[in-house]
């Protein structure tokens, strides 16, 4: 329980600080809205309006869904150490892997409702002519629903999971090789002395940041595969045009590569990776610092109860 609330926590504290970057990036990372606001417009793609679009949905789904990875992250790794006879680097991919299919299949219907919200432009009424006040996410939700919703709202889950796979297989064996290095170096010649919770933020939040950056870097062409899948979902819905062709993740890779070239699929590249760091960095430094002060408020309640 104390792992589920830690994860619900990190997540949150992530989402709220650092959305705005990952709303850039979809934008950026999107053909369309690219058309839509540099032909004649005084609006451009990296527009600072609406940074925040898409956070509701994004909010309800991560809290359960971050519960869920690192549930059954430290259940895995445990269970993978015991009877596999593999590296530990190996084990703590796998375990990664496992907790990451688990986790998509919550993520995956939020990040095709959130990635539309990010692209509807500032003061747009939804389809059905609801008031422009309208949540975002409300709106964005709207745009999907109707016959075959289920279906939409799963696009782009095989290419959530194909990049977030190798991203997890790559951050979290660096991160746990990083984070048992530092405090190697910080526990050395220290006597008995208690883990501080500054300082198991500080020693988790810079693994966690170094190895996302990276990780987040090489797997960005699958992140455009993806942004490009998962925002024509709701593309034309309500316009009065037909809607688009639903396309798999190889049409979309040849058509970035036809209109782009292998840059194309760099696209977003610096913003994905800045925010990963700084993600990452507050994702796990939050996550490591919050399950130490549980465990250690653990004891104290159980004495308090037992009065």
């Amino acid at each position: 329980m104390d792992v589920y609330v830690a994860g619900a926590v990190a997540a949150f504290t992530v989402d709220v600080i650092v959305y705005p970057l990952d709303t850039l990036k979809t934008r950026y990372q999107s053909q369309d809205y690219i058309k839509m606001y540099s032909s004649g417009s005084r609006h451009k793609p990296l527009a600072i309006g609406g940074l925040y679009q898409g956070l509701g949905i994004v909010v309800l789904a991560t809290l359960p869904a971050a519960g869920l990875f690192f549930s059954t992250y430290e259940k895995a790794k445990h269970a993978f150490a015991r009877r596999l006879p593999l590296p530990e680097a190996l084990v703590h991919a796998c375990a990664s892997g496992l907790a990451e299919m688990a986790s998509c299949l919550v993520l995956a219907p939020a990040e095709v409702v959130k990635q539309n919200a990010q692209m509807l432009r500032r003061g747009q009424a939804a389809t059905t002519g609801a008031a422009t006040y309208e949540s975002s996410s409300l709106q964005a939700f709207r745009r999907l629903a109707g016959p075959g919703a289920a279906g939409r709202l799963f696009t782009g889950y095989t290419a959530l999971v194909a990049r977030n796979l190798p991203f997890t297989g790559l951050q979290f064996p660096v991160f746990e090789h990083l984070r048992s290095r530092l405090w190697e170096l910080t526990r050395r010649g220290r006597r008995d002395q208690p883990d501080g919770l500054v300082e198991t933020g500080l020693i988790a939040g810079g693994s966690a940041g170094a190895a996302g950056a990276v990780a987040a870097f090489l797997t960005t062409p699958s992140d455009v595969v993806k942004t490009r899948m998962m925002v024509t979902a709701g593309s034309d819905r309500g316009s009065g045009s037909a809607p688009r062709s639903k396309q798999g993740s190889w049409a979309v890779a040849k058509q970035i590569y036809c209109e782009r070239g292998i840059k194309g699929f760099l696209r977003g590249a610096s913003f994905r990776s800045g925010w990963t760091a700084i993600g990452s960095s507050l994702y796990l430094g939050s996550y490591d610092t919050a399950k130490l002060w549980l465990r250690r408020r653990k004891p104290e309640l159980d004495d308090s109860a037992g009065l």
